[in-house]
């Protein structure tokens, strides 16, 4: 057996370590809830049209996309004392904080053109940090524990740390547009970068001191030089086909690019729809409510939805509990389409508890599924590749939250809203965007669970995989 191979952590993880991990997750979802909350100034502030929105979302990201899988491999074949994922997630904690910073020093005095060459440029070098850390960070998860339950466990307190981002980050909507905090929005994100930069970074590099790694520096992977780049990128590709091969996988990614980015289509239009739908485009006017629609829902995941999810998962099953939750934001959304009224923002906290099971589940159980699938490739191939099924999956996600930022702008754009227009000019636009804010993710959902139905990974063969492991290594 091949000795890329590495022993299995024992079932149960000190929570100390689950903790670590955890506060990993509360940088990797804070720097993404701010982002799409500033994002709205490029349109709202600083004049930035439709198809420019449009290419700052889906560029960045499609470069992300691409280096994920090479850092998937390249943390899974590093030979260090470290271990193989430590060094990268110190390097790309710091490296997020520093270009997120640089990123939104925008001015409004400065050409169009200048801000949108300026901030596309920055994005990458971001997200250059973020591929850093997130692969080898995620892949860290995934080798904690190999007990089924743990694993859950594990996924359930980090993800329930990081939903901590989305309670806090809506509160920046009511900074940034409060004259008594700054004279303009565009002015606040150019100080807030910073405050949220430094201690997400800090927060983003506590794994990497906290959760120690076994010296790697003598297991025979894959060599890590110029000289190997081609033949590294064709094990990349073929790691690649042979995590396809492999049926359960296929439909987690599937079902997480469904969810998640039809989530996202719509989300980046929450600002529009309720200012615009409840407020006639006074923003001002809508007060707390913008921020509390995001607050609220985290609120609801972080308290509701990880704990019920983490016992369903527990009683029924993982795939089970998955299409309970996501049948539940159904509702949800559905509630939302008749809970929008003008002069009554408070009918919209309803649907809310319905609305958060969908996105609030999703993380939790699907990379725990993951944990258990790269045990079958393991036994498949005599390899453990956390990295590598890492990167693929967040490579899923990532390349659809590019569509669905370009699909945002695309929304934007067919409706005919302007942003410039108070409601009452353009109604049938308003109307148009809060039907795609409700129904676009019910179509996601409803496929998601379809492609789900039949996944056939449960406790007893996970535990059958992981007893014929151990017997091969004995």
């Amino acid at each position: 057996m091949s000795s890329n191979s590495v022993q299995f952590s024992k079932n149960k993880v000190p929570f100390g370590h689950k903790l670590a991990f955890g506060i990993g997750m509360f940088a990797n979802q804070m720097f993404p809830a701010i982002l799409g909350i500033f994002m709205v100034v490029l349109v709202q502030d600083l004049g930035f049209p439709g198809w420019m929105w449009s290419l700052i979302y889906f560029f960045p990201r499609i470069f992300d996309s691409i280096t994920d899988p090479i850092m998937g491999f390249i943390s899974d074949n590093t030979k260090s004392k470290w271990g193989r994922r430590r060094q990268y997630v110190l390097i790309g904690g710091v490296l997020m904080g520093v270009s997120y910073i640089f990123m939104w020093q925008l001015f409004k005095e400065n050409s169009l053109e200048f801000n949108f060459w300026y901030f596309f440029i920055w994005s990458l070098i971001f997200y250059l940090g973020l591929t850093l850390f997130s692969v080898p960070y995620v892949a860290m998860g995934y080798e904690m524990s190999n007990d089924f339950h743990e694993r859950t466990n594990i996924m359930a307190i980090a993800q329930w740390i990081g939903q901590w981002a989305w309670v806090i980050a809506p509160w920046f909507w009511v900074i940034m547009y409060d004259p008594d905090w700054f004279p303009s929005a565009e002015i606040a994100v150019r100080e807030l970068a910073i405050w949220v930069a430094i201690p997400c970074a800090i927060c983003a590099i506590v794994p990497a001191v906290f959760i120690k790694s076994e010296s790697t520096l003598d297991k025979e992977y894959e060599p890590l030089n110029f000289s190997n780049v081609g033949n590294s990128l064709v094990k990349i590709y073929e790691s690649f086909l042979e995590a396809f091969k492999i049926k359960a996988f296929r439909k987690l990614c599937a079902a997480t690019f469904l969810i998640y980015n039809a989530f996202n289509t719509v989300a980046a239009l929450t600002f529009f729809v309720i200012v615009f739908g409840l407020f006639n485009g006074d923003a001002e006017a809508s007060g707390i409510w913008v921020s509390l629609f995001g607050c609220l829902g985290a609120l609801g995941t972080t308290f509701l939805v990880i704990p019920l999810i983490t016992k369903m998962s527990k009683t029924f099953g993982k795939k089970k509990a998955f299409l309970i939750a996501q049948g539940i934001s159904i509702v949800g959304y559905v509630l939302l389409y008749f809970l929008f009224v003008p002069g009554k923002p408070w009918l919209y906290i309803i649907a809310l508890p319905f609305f958060s099971f969908g996105i609030g589940s999703l993380f939790t159980i699907m990379m725990s599924m993951t944990a258990d699938i790269i045990d079958i490739d393991e036994l498949n191939s005599g390899l453990r590749r956390e990295g590598i099924f890492g990167a693929i999956y967040w490579w899923m996600v990532k390349v659809g939250f590019a569509i669905a930022g370009a699909l945002s702008g695309v929304i934007i754009a067919f409706v005919g809203f302007d942003p410039d227009l108070v409601s009452t000019e353009q109604q049938p636009a308003v109307d148009g965007l809060h039907a795609f804010f409700c129904f676009f993710p019910v179509l996601g959902t409803i496929i998601a669970m379809f492609i789900m139905k039949d996944y056939n990974i449960d406790e007893n063969k996970a535990n059958s995989v992981r007893d014929e492991l151990k017997a091969k290594r004995a």
